[in-house]
This record gives C-alpha cells, sequence and structure tokens, in this order.
C-alpha cells in the first residue's frame, strides 16, 4: 500500500529533507509590500531575515489555496497513492488546514475513491515536523492510512512547543495574538515566553532578558516529566546556540536544530528561538 504524506511549509522541514523522506510540501505565501514570495522555495530563512531587516514594509502571509492542495492531492494520486495523509498547523493560526479540507472534499467530489485524511495538529514548525517524518517513514514501512493518522495524533498529543520572542509586536500585528494579549503592556521590556494550547496562542512568562528565559525554558521543560525527544527551531544561528545550551543542561538525547521558515518569522519576528517537546507516553 502507498500511503503519501502531504504538509505545508510551516512544518519548516528543510527541502532536501522532504524530498528525500517523499513528503510533499505545499508551500503558504509571504508578501513584502506587493512582492510575493513562495514560502520556502523562492524565500528561504537567511533571505528572510535580510529582507525583514531591510524593508520598510512589514511581511504578512497568505495561506495555499484549495487548488494548490488539489494538484498535490491529484498528482500523487496520479502516481500510485492508495491514501494521503495531509497534515498541517493550528487551524487557529492560518486557514490552510481549511483549504486543505476543501480541497479533500473537491477531489472527492471528483470521483476519486482514495482516501484522503487531514489532521490540524494544533501546533506549528518543529511542533508538528517530527510527526510528519515519522509519519513518512511509517508509510514507507507500509502502515496503513488509518495507523499512520494513530501515529501523528498520538504524538501530537504529546508535543508541547515553547517559544522564546524578543517581542510581541509581530505577533500583535499578525493578529495571532489570542491569550498573550495580557501581556503587551510590557512588550518592550521583556523576553516573553509563549505556548500554544489547544492551537492559539497563550503566553507563559515575562523574563527580563534572554538568558532568563531560556533558563526557564529548561526548567518548565523539567516539569514535563519523563521527555521522548526535544528539537529547536531557530531564526539565526546565535539564538539557537544560546536555547540548546539552555536546554542541554537538563536534557541529554539527541537535540536537533531547524531554521524557523519565513512564516514563523512573519508573525514572531527576528530573534525568536522555539522548542518542541515530546513526553513520553
Amino acid at each position: 500500500m502507498a500511503i503519501r504524506i502531504v504538509t505545508d511549509s510551516t512544518a519548516d522541514i528543510p527541502s532536501e529533507i522532504a524530498l528525500a523522506q517523499g513528503v510533499t510540501v505545499v508551500p503558504l505565501t509571504v508578501f513584502f509590500g506587493e512582492e510575493a514570495y513562495l514560502d520556502g522555495i523562492e524565500l528561504d530563512n537567511a533571505g528572510f531575515y535580510r529582507k525583514l531587516q531591510a524593508s520598510k514594509a512589514l511581511p504578512r502571509s497568505s495561506q495555499p489555496s484549495p487548488a494548490a492542495f488539489q494538484q498535490a492531492y491529484h498528482r500523487l494520486i496520479d502516481e500510485g497513492a492508495d491514501g494521503i495523509l495531509s497534515i498541517h498547523l493550528s487551524s487557529k493560526l492560518s486557514g490552510t488546514y481549511q483549504s486543505a479540507c476543501t480541497a479533500c472534499s473537491n477531489v472527492q467530489e471528483s470521483g476519486s475513491t482514495v482516501p484522503i485524511e487531514v489532521i490540524d495538529t494544533h501546533s506549528i514548525s518543529v511542533g508538528m515536523s517530527r510527526s510528519i517524518l515519522r509519519a513518512a517513514q511509517a508509510a514507507r514501512e507500509g502502515q496503513s492510512l488509518a495507523e499512520l493518522t494513530a501515529l501523528v495524533n498520538d504524538e501530537q498529543r504529546r508535543t508541547r512547543i515553547l517559544a522564546v520572542l524578543d517581542t510581541l509586536e509581530y505577533v500583535k500585528r499578525g493578529g495571532r495574538i489570542g491569550g498573550a494579549r495580557a501581556m503587551l503592556g510590557n512588550m518592550l521590556s521583556v523576553k516573553p515566553i509563549i505556548s500554544l494550547r489547544d492551537g492559539a496562542v497563550v503566553p507563559i512568562e515575562q523574563p527580563r532578558t534572554r538568558s532568563r528565559a531560556y533558563a526557564r525554558v529548561a526548567q518548565l521543560i523539567v516539569e514535563m516529566g519523563q521527555i521522548e525527544n526535544v528539537t529547536i527551531a531557530e531564526a539565526s544561528e546565535e539564538v539557537g546556540q544560546q536555547l540548546a545550551e539552555a536546554v542541554k543542561t537538563i536534557y541529554h538525547g539527541e537535540l536537533l536544530r531547524w531554521k524557523l521558515g519565513a512564516v514563523l518569522g512573519t508573525h514572531t519576528g527576528p530573534g525568536t528561538a522555539a522548542v518542541a517537546i515530546v513526553i513520553a507516553p
């Protein structure tokens, strides 16, 4: 059975890894004024932050259209897929999940009998990338669509994400602030720690310095109990290294570090470092 995996570019999976693992990535679009760039294709991490520094216009992002997902689904079906598992960022952060659902319905209404399962991870970036790659591996090993869906849902239930920002200004301007609104009064003088709860942004704490924020993240990880995996996503090498040093004081397993993509950077700004924690079952 050939089950194929689809995701969107906010998973921040490097293109070479996605290609090698057989994961189809449908990109979101990042705009600087009237200039549009496909996330991860026409604009990578380094290019995005260069433009962010040089541009007078703040960036914005746009979800893929249902047509973009339909094209991806039809191509995979034409290539012989027996099923498709489409795994996406939180529906409370973007309309991407809804676009994928609409595309799924359209493909089925066109007469296709190939099953398509669409998952809202209630997460983003490294908060969902590990389960996507694990699903891709399990698909190559012949697991069914139902088994792959259960695998992803189980890991996502056990995944927590924490991010340290330089400011809440980008979250505010992007309209994704949710429960973090209470932190706005001090947003210029703190390095806020945020998380996702039920897929929405929520405030955790407001340390005064980045080093204190990273140390607190390490403490919060310890309080989660036995940890299966930790992965870092970084806007820059500097902040990623600082967070990694704090995490290594309490976690001694493999610690992968991936680059934050342009879409997440649009809504969190420069200086962001995030960590995804998978709690052991």
